[in-house]
């Protein structure tokens, strides 16, 4: 915390806007990136790239126009660059040098995913706080938080699940809406909490979890499609950009999106991009 109130935040000479959580584990950060970002033109995200095989900065994306490969972008990113068609997505450890390449590519806004941390970065602070907060206030390694839980008070702005906005989980089998699932049916996934997916699925649904951002081996999924032969498979959106290369029969997917309630007040945000367009 001292740290960051003697460190003076650069200003790169547009609006950069970061959606982070204080939390350990997700909170529903990219959705809420995908939700703000898809109706803005000539916008970049920037993010890590957690569980890519790459390192260094990597123009995932440009306008709809995906460049690199899975093993390159990591699975986060690659949802963006399927979700964003409008965004460019870049991937930097260095999240500075990620939005001086967004300038360079003549962006005029960026988000950053998961940069509350970054407080040399001169931005817009959103702060996701979860449904369940963890009952442990602790920050690393002994409780759940990644920083003081007063850190919400320091955020442009709160918005909180349950609340500010929900999830809403739909089906999809080969781009088709469905209303029921099969009876028998494996979870197949590797996000944080992957818990909290089971209750938007049917009671009897069984968990097959890997550590988040896993990348899967064509060893493992034969060994799982093996062990449960008579279950049909359902993932994630994040899971299904590394499975698709299995070519797995006639997998399942969880379609999560947001609904924001109509009375959460976002005029703190447009204000501040706007500001940016004045200058």
């Amino acid at each position: 915390m001292i740290k960051r109130a003697n460190t003076k935040a650069k200003d790169f000479g547009l609006p950069v806007i970061s959606v982070g959580n204080l939390i350990v584990g997700g909170s529903g950060k990219t959705p809420v990136v995908v939700y703000l970002a898809q109706n803005r033109s000539n916008c970049a995200v920037v993010l890590r790239g957690y569980g890519r095989s790459s390192q260094g900065l990597f123009v995932i994306s440009k306008a709809g126009e995906i460049l690199e490969d899975i093993n390159t972008s990591g699975d986060e990113a690659m949802l963006l660059a399927i979700q964003l068609p409008k965004a460019t997505i870049i991937v930097s450890e260095n999240r500075e040098e990620g939005i001086l390449k967004a300038k360079q590519l003549n962006c005029e806004l960026v988000f950053l995913d998961d940069g509350f941390s970054k407080y040399s970065i001169k931005k817009f602070d959103i702060l996701l706080r979860p449904l369940k907060e963890p009952t442990n206030v602790m920050c690393l390694p002994s409780g759940g938080y990644r920083e003081p839980k007063m850190m919400y008070a320091t955020a442009d702005l709160v918005l909180k699940e349950g609340t500010d906005f929900s999830r809403i989980v739909r089906y999809k089998q080969n781009q088709t809406l469905l209303e029921t699932l099969p009876s028998k049916l494996l979870l197949l996934t590797a996000i944080s909490k992957a818990n909290r997916l089971l209750e938007f699925l049917p009671k009897d649904t069984i968990m097959v979890a890997f550590e988040d951002h896993h990348t899967f081996t064509k060893s493992e999924i034969d060994e799982v499609l093996k062990q449960y032969l008579n279950y049909d498979i359902i993932t994630t959106a994040k899971d299904m950009v590394k499975l698709e290369q299995f070519k797995i029969k006639d997998i399942y997917l969880m379609d999560l999106t947001l609904e924001f309630n109509e009375n959460v007040d976002m005029s703190s945000l447009e204000n501040y991009i706007n500001l940016h367009k004045i200058k």
